[in-house]
C-alpha cells in the first residue's frame, strides 16, 4: 500500500531518488528550487503532502551545504504543508565524520545538524553506514541505520577467494569488516592507524596474517584516497597480492582518481551509488553497487508499519 506516499528530492542526487520510487511504484513529485537575487534558495514541494507520508530524498555530497540547505527548506515546506509524517532519506550523511571535539572550540558537526533536520520538521531519518556509531544517538527523532555490507559482499559471492583476507583500515572499522569477512566465510586483518589530519594518516603495523594473500580493503567512504594509499603501501610491506577495495561511499574527491588510477595492483574498486560521481571523479576500475532497492523496502516497510532491522538480521543478500 503505497497511495499515501509522496516522494520528493532536491538536487544532491536525483537519479537515486527516481530508481527508489521506480521499486517502489509510485511517482516522484516535481520540486521547484529557485535563487533569489540575494543568493538565497526558496523552496516548494509542488504536490499535495497532506496527511501523506512524505519521504524528501537528499543525499549531504558536495556541494555539502548547498545540498543540506535544499533539505531542511523541503522539510519546513513539508511540514508547513501538513504532513502526517516526514521522514529525511539521506543516503551519505557527510556530516558524520564531525562525531567529537577531539580540539578546543570546534563544532560537533553531526550533532549541530542532526538538531537542524528534526527542527527543520524531520521526523524519521533513513541513512546509511554513519562514519561512526555514537552518531545515531545524535539525533532527536528515531533513525534507521542501513547497511550496505551485505550488498558489497553479494559482489564477491562466486568469485575465487582463496588465499583472501578482509582488511579494515583501523581497529575502529573491524567489527564491519568481521562482518564483512564472515559472510563472505573469510580471515580478517586490521591496520594500526593514526591520524595525523583530515587526509594523511600513518599506518604503523598490520595486524593479523596478510603475507602473501590476496586482500579486500573494506572501508566506510573513500574521499581523497589519501589514507586507502598509504594503507595499500603498508600492506605491500607484507607482500601481498592483488588488492580489491570495497567502501560503501565513494567519494572519490580531491586527487583521488589520480591516486586511485595509479594503483596497478588494485584489481577493482567496489562502491555503492549513495554519492552521484561525474565522468572526472569515477575511477577507472570502479564497479557500482545500487542500494536504492534496500532503501525502497526501507521505506515500504516504514510506510506498513514493519520492522526494518530485520532486513540484516539474515545472511540474504539485496539488489
Amino acid at each position: 500500500m503505497t497511495d499515501d506516499i509522496t516522494v520528493f528530492t532536491g538536487n544532491a542526487h536525483p537519479e537515486f531518488a527516481q530508481e527508489m520510487c521506480g521499486i517502489l511504484g509510485v511517482d516522484l513529485s516535481p520540486t521547484k528550487i529557485t535563487r533569489f537575487s540575494n543568493d538565497c534558495l526558496q523552496v516548494q514541494l509542488r504536490a499535495n503532502c497532506r496527511r501523506k507520508d512524505v519521504y524528501i530524498v537528499q543525499s549531504l555530497v558536495p556541494p555539502v551545504q548547498e545540498n543540506l540547505v535544499e533539505l531542511l527548506l523541503m522539510l519546513d515546506a513539508a511540514r508547513g504543508a501538513s504532513a502526517n509524517h516526514i521522514t529525511a532519506v539521506i543516503p551519505h550523511f557527510s556530516y558524520a565524520r564531525s562525531d567529537k571535539k577531539d580540539a578546543p572550540r570546534i563544532s560537533i558537526g553531526a550533532k549541530l545538524v542532526a538538531d537542524l533536520l528534526a527542527t527543520a520538521g524531520a521526523t524519521r531519518v533513513i541513512t546509511m553506514t554513519l562514519h561512526s556509531e555514537q552518531v545515531h544517538g545524535f539525533f532527536p527523532v528515531p533513525v534507521d541505520h542501513l547497511s550496505a555490507i551485505r550488498e558489497l559482499a553479494a559482489h564477491y559471492k562466486g568469485k575465487d577467494l582463496s588465499n583472501t583476507v578482509v582488511v579494515s583500515p583501523d581497529f575502529g572499522y573491524a567489527k564491519v569488516a568481521s562482518e564483512f569477512a564472515r559472510l563472505l566465510k573469510l580471515p580478517v586483518a586490521a591496520g594500526s592507524k593514526r591520524r595525523m589530519s583530515d587526509d594523511t594518516v600513518v599506518i604503523d603495523e598490520i595486524v593479523g596474517d596478510v603475507r602473501g594473500k590476496k586482500v579486500i580493503i573494506i572501508d566506510d567512504e573513500v574521499a581523497t584516497a589519501g589514507s586507502m594509499v598509504e594503507l595499500m603501501d603498508k600492506l605491500r610491506e607484507y607482500e601481498v597480492g592483488a588488492i580489491s577495495i570495497a567502501t560503501t561511499h565513494g567519494l572519490f574527491t580531491g586527487q583521488a582518481v589520480e591516486r586511485l588510477n595509479a594503483q596497478d595492483d588494485v584489481l577493482e574498486i567496489v562502491s555503492t551509488d549513495t554519492v552521484p560521481l561525474t565522468e572526472e571523479r569515477t575511477p577507472a576500475k570502479l564497479e557500482t553497487r545500487s542500494v536504492a532497492p534496500l532503501f525502497a523496502q526501507a521505506v515500504r516497510r516504514h510506510n506498513a508499519g514493519e520492522s526494518i532491522s530485520s532486513l540484516f538480521s539474515d545472511d540474504v543478500t539485496h539488489g
